[in-house]
């Protein structure tokens, strides 16, 4: 934290009596050798060389002069920001509006710097105009901060300055206040072009899709013209909406003023990802090759798109393709690659990186873990994990619930918890993991004392609750979980299907089936097909087969072509003896078209996942696993 407060020039009475005749306070022309000299400047040594001459001259202190030093120093060299501080603080006894806006600009990086300045420029009863509040918003961080600045151009007679209003109006929208950046742009006697953009971006950038939409009608009404930065935030609205038609609409805009767009890479790319969103790859690959100009920003959104499109063999040519990689090509990548579980191909990938001299990072590791846990090879993982304590990687609250998930699918509960335990800030997805882990492994009481303890620190979300529940119900806690259910609106979530399908799974398993029934017919929303499954297997262990055939009913008008509820009610036909309904069951998925899936096992070896049924022949390798 600087001081800043007016220093005292100690000058020699010779320099005084050798004053220069020049006066700045009546010419501010750059005409003096010293002043002329300082715009050529280019070097801090050049800048000490000329400030000494200055203050031969007996220019320091003069306010003119000191405004030339103090740009030059922190706007147009801001590696000399230090001199800069030096020469406000100690040499510039009276600074005007000029000097402070050039500090307070300058300090734009430091927000209590910034404020400092300005509360000194207050104090020696300077007002502020348009560009002190402006440089203040670059330098706000927080919230509070910009209502502040807000609350000073009000009072200022400023808020009428346009490129002031649509700051405001930008930086409520990056702080999610769109009320009051609603309400700003409302107040706008005729907003323009900008003020548009400005709302149509921020709102599309934060998943508001729609409302983007809806100002683009609003600014045709107006008869204002649209330009390429309100392509820009409609093209990611259509993304987040799926919304292709629209999108294409848009790609006709570009192409129809082609002469203005071509050049916009940031549009270019936009489009490709749009298309990517709306899960139109062709018509994503086609947008990239029309480029006429390709960053790496380009290649990575194409790669990205083919990767979660599960095209893996075009992601890796576009890949091979690329002038240069960084880091998000590679986890781009290694992440399509995770999500088919072919850690082979992630090793490999991940030493390649490693030759080329890319550090892997967290992202890296997630997938190396992602991957693992989807195969269930807990050496795997051992492996990556292993690789993470070795480098060193910082394991945050991404990393430590993937490690946490991946060993708990792999069937270690015990060093999941370590883990756990390891990560000093947990947030909400970490606790909820660690409960999720110990409710599928049938720990319901670990759960409910590990839930008892996150409330100390951190409120449970919807995702938390759905564990909970589901750990009581795996463990038969009945009445913990009733409890648990019930006082979910003491902490603000309302129950979804989600909730009441671990209620009625949880009445269910423990035979409480008219109950279960009666929570289907009172909960809010339609029942879904999940929900049905739960009753109908309570009825296969319970052997109510009139209630299973009700069960059945209902599963059958949302999933008529799923062979799981056909074979639950054939089974409790046949458990009790009633085999000619069962046959009659099986007999209707043939005429209905509906085949039972054959059971699968599955066999890691040397990361790739083999699969076999019952009487497999058709793997390459069947003769020698049978020898």
């Amino acid at each position: 934290m600087h001081c800043y407060w007016r220093g005292i020039r100690f000058l020699s009475t010779t320099t005084r009596s050798k004053r220069n005749n020049w006066d700045p306070t009546v010419s501010l022309e750059l005409n003096h050798p010293s002043l002329v000299l300082l715009e050529k400047s280019n070097t801090r040594d050049h800048f000490k060389q000329i400030l000494g001459q200055m203050m031969r001259s007996n220019l320091i202190g003069q306010t003119f002069p000191m405004s030339r030093l103090i740009f030059f120093s922190a706007i147009s060299h801001p590696e000399n920001l230090d001199m800069a501080l030096l020469l406000f603080n100690h040499f510039t006894p009276n600074p005007n509006l000029y000097i402070y806006n050039t500090m307070i600009s300058a300090l734009s990086f430091a927000t209590n710097q910034s404020f400092v300045v300005y509360n000194s420029m207050l104090s020696s009863g300077i007002d502020p105009d348009k560009h002190t509040l402006l440089n203040l918003l670059h330098a706000a961080k927080h919230v509070l901060e910009v209502k502040q600045i807000h609350c000073h151009a009000i009072a200022l007679g400023l808020t009428t300055y346009r490129y002031m209003q649509n700051s405001l109006i930008k930086m409520y929208l990056e702080n999610g206040l769109f009320w009051l950046a609603n309400q700003l742009f409302e107040q706008m006697l005729v907003p323009d072009v900008v003020s548009f953009n400005i709302m149509i971006d921020g709102y599309a950038k934060k998943g508001y899709g729609l409302e983007a939409v809806q100002l683009l009608h609003e600014m045709i009404a107006l008869g204002l013209k649209s330009d390429e930065f309100t392509m820009l935030g409609l093209l990611v609205s259509c993304g987040q909406l799926k919304e292709a038609r629209f999108g294409k609409a848009i790609h006709a805009w570009i192409e129809r003023r082609k002469s203005i767009t071509s050049s916009n890479l940031i549009l270019g790319n936009a489009l490709v990802d749009m298309y990517i969103k709306c899960q139109e790859l062709v018509l994503a690959q086609r947008a990239f090759s029309a480029l006429t100009e390709k960053d790496i920003v380009s290649w990575n959104t194409i790669i990205a798109g083919c990767a979660k499109a599960g095209k893996l063999e075009l992601a890796r040519r576009f890949f091979n393709q690329m002038p240069s990689r960084d880091l998000v090509s590679w986890n781009s990548l290694i992440a399509g690659y995770a999500c088919q579980g072919d850690f082979t191909m992630i090793r490999n990938l991940f030493n390649e990186m490693r030759v080329e001299n890319v550090s892997p990072d967290n992202v890296t590791m997630i997938s190396l873990i992602s991957a693992a846990a989807e195969i269930g090879a807990l050496d795997l993982g051992r492996w990556a994990h292993g690789w993470v304590t070795r480098v060193r990687i910082k394991i945050d609250a991404f990393l430590g619930s993937a490690l946490i998930d991946m060993y708990c699918k792999c069937g270690s509960v015990e060093k999941a918890f370590l883990v756990f335990r390891e990560i000093i800030e947990k947030d909400v997805m970490v606790w909820t993991t660690m409960i999720t882990g110990f409710a599928f492994h049938g720990y319901g009481r670990k759960a409910l004392e590990l839930f008892s303890e996150m409330q100390e620190d951190v409120t449970p979300n919807e995702v938390t609750f759905v564990s909970v529940l589901a750990a009581c119900s795996h463990s038969g806690l009945i009445d913990q979980g009733l409890k648990i259910f019930n006082c979910m609106k003491e902490y603000g979530i309302e129950p979804r299907i989600e909730h009441y399908g671990c209620l009625v799974d949880l009445l269910g398993r423990s035979g409480r089936l008219a109950e279960a029934i009666d929570v289907i017919e009172m909960m809010p929303v339609k029942p879904s097909r999940s929900i049905w499954g739960s009753i109908l297997n309570a009825c296969r262990v319970q052997g109510d087969m009139e209630m299973g055939e009700r069960a059945l009913s209902e599963l059958l008008k949302l999933e008529p072509e799923e062979e799981g509820g056909y074979m639950l009610l054939s089974n409790i036909y046949a458990a009790n003896g009633r085999w000619s309904y069962s046959d009659k069951i099986r007999e209707t998925m043939e005429s209905r078209g509906v085949k039972k899936t054959a059971g699968c096992s599955s066999v890691v070896i040397d990361g790739v996942i083999h699969d076999f049924v019952a009487a497999d022949k058709w793997h390459p390798r069947w003769m020698e696993e049978t020898c």
